[in-house]
């Protein structure tokens, strides 16, 4: 066999100082830097997960943070509506309310003014009775040339006139 290695020009020692040397480079390189450099790689990837974990969270966060601003704002606006719904409400007793009063104080002032009518008719028909009275007394006086007595034909006069009154109105 050493001699068909000489034939392709390798040299067995050689070979064999490679092989050797090959062998010390490869334990000292995995002792001096594959596992320093796998151990810087596993705390890379390490960071990379706590980061990507980390995001996830926050991720979460904000997605629950912006739930529960989504509620609030159905909240407040279900609330605003409901406000919006009592003060329109609201407006409404108060201006049927204020229609009510206006009617009272309307009714009110007809029946005011229905009684004050009748108070000055009422007036104005003792006063025409008085008239009529003073100007009967006054022509019968003329009439008759002398004085009657004034109170008795006043009697009279308001009899016949209460009894007109009941016929006209019965």
């Amino acid at each position: 066999m050493g001699d068909a290695l000489a034939k392709l020009g390798i040299n067995g020692a050689n070979l064999l100082a490679q092989v050797v040397n090959f062998g010390v480079l490869f334990v000292l390189l995995y002792l001096l830097a594959y596992k320093p450099i796998l151990k810087m790689l596993d705390e890379r990837a390490k960071k990379i997960k706590d980061s990507i974990e980390q995001t996830e969270m926050v991720k979460d966060q904000a997605a629950r943070a912006e739930e529960e601003s989504r509620r609030r704002i159905e909240a407040g606006i279900k609330e605003g509506q409901e406000l919006l719904g009592k003060a329109t409400r609201a407006a409404d007793e108060v201006r049927l309310e204020g229609q009510r009063k206006a009617q009272e104080e309307a009714q009110a002032l007809i029946a005011r003014a229905r009684s004050e009518i009748q108070m000055e008719r009422d007036e104005a028909v003792g006063a025409l009775r008085q008239e009529f009275a003073d100007l009967t007394i006054m022509a019968a006086e003329k009439v008759i040339d002398r004085s009657l007595d004034k109170k008795a034909h006043r009697d009279v006069i308001d009899k016949v006139l209460d009894e007109a009154a009941t016929l006209k109105q019965g």
